[in-house]
């Protein structure tokens, strides 16, 4: 089930919008395919991102993967539980698996993501 009130990435990163916050993680889908999530690399708070530049990795026991930003802005919260918790972005991709929390610079790249509905599309397409 793809949560309806979020917007997502081609590349499988969700964003939830709070005002002028985003919450940023990686889609049910995503972490399934990864499967055993056993590290992930995140940048400090403070941190300036540019929307659809990488900010961050994740591992699992076969594979490492680049993380990208749905929005640019500053990182005000990372999710300091993955350090030692990676497998909670496997348990609950979209509520303690989240990565972090940017404060955005343009709420109009919100609008330049696939709603749940086009991200449901792009995943099939991927399997076609």
């Amino acid at each position: 089930m793809i949560p309806q009130n979020l917007r997502y990435m081609e590349s499988h990163e969700w964003a939830r919008q709070e005002g002028d916050i985003v919450t940023i993680g990686i889609s049910d889908y995503a972490q399934s395919e990864i499967q055993d999530i056993v590290y992930v690399e995140l940048p400090e708070v403070g941190t300036e991102l540019t929307q659809k530049t990488e900010f961050g990795v994740i591992e699992s026991v076969k594979a490492a993967f680049d993380l990208y930003a749905p929005v640019s802005g500053e990182v005000i919260d990372v999710n300091e539980s993955l350090l030692d918790a990676p497998e909670q972005v496997n348990e609950s991709p979209y509520d303690d698996g989240w990565f972090l929390k940017i404060r955005m610079t343009d709420p109009g790249e919100l609008d330049a993501l696939l709603d749940a509905d086009s991200y449901q599309a792009h995943i099939e397409a991927e399997h076609a």
